[in-house]
């Protein structure tokens, strides 16, 4: 097990995303932090970050040195910085996860809800998002019409969207109600699968993700919420994982 280097504490605050280091200083100074359940009111006082537990304006945090976190998105929020029409996804998270530079991993549309991962390691971002680490992701689609079994076929053989010649397949499609399509990706073209259920005659009502990669949406984490992946989903991520 690797073990870290005391570091300062107002430095373990700036890492964190609690603002500039003379801001997290006077955070300190001020009372505002705890460790381990203890008001610390010096600054340059060490402290070992690794799972250290700590609380700024009494509100608990786990240090964390890479931010890898779920959100349940919920529909009506932009996968985006710059946000258009709509609120940033970015604003469901607390201000020091914005604050260290949190984005999204790849996109949701804004009435697309279900499971968004976000972190501020961009080798990952880039590791789960190109198209040839195939990384498979599941959804729920909701069409307006009833499905049927040539629409499922089509889906699997593959459709040609009107910007690729090539043709573009689900890697899995099943009709799970009447009119509920459940799809698998491994690819995440611009509003794929709403793209490839008009393909085959159909139209996208509603769009859930349950899944991307081995990371389930968990049935206890409601819409707006977020939390920190653990040990093994982190790891379950790593290329060592995909191979």
């Amino acid at each position: 097990m690797r073990h870290s280097l005391p570091m300062r504490l107002s430095d373990m605050l700036f890492t964190q995303g609690f603002g500039s280091r003379r801001e997290c200083a006077g955070l300190v100074a001020a009372g505002r932090v705890q460790v381990l359940g203890t008001v610390v009111l010096e600054p340059l006082q060490e402290v070992a970050e690794e799972g250290l537990l700590f609380a700024v304006d009494d509100q608990p945090w786990t240090y964390q040195a890479q931010a890898v976190l779920m959100l349940h998105k919920p529909a009506g929020y932009e996968c985006s910085r710059a946000p258009q029409n709509h609120p940033s996804v970015l604003s469901l998270l607390p201000p020091p996860l914005r604050q260290r530079g949190v984005q999204p991993v790849g996109r949701l549309d804004q009435d697309t809800t279900g499971l968004l991962l976000l972190t501020d390691q961009g080798q990952l971002i880039h590791r789960l998002t190109h198209p040839k680490h195939h990384v498979p992701k599941v959804y729920l689609a909701g069409t307006r019409h009833l499905v049927d079994e040539a629409q499922v076929a089509a889906l699997l053989a593959g459709v040609v969207l009107h910007d690729d010649p090539q043709p573009v397949r689900a890697a899995a499609c099943e009709a799970i109600g009447p009119q509920t399509l459940k799809l698998t990706l491994t690819d995440g073209r611009y509003h794929q699968v709403k793209r490839m259920v008009a393909a085959v005659g159909n139209r996208v009502e509603s769009l859930h993700r349950e899944s991307f990669g081995s990371l389930a949406l968990p049935v206890d984490l409601a819409p707006g919420q977020w939390r920190w992946l653990d040990g093994a989903e982190r790891l379950s991520l790593s290329p060592a994982a995909a191979a």
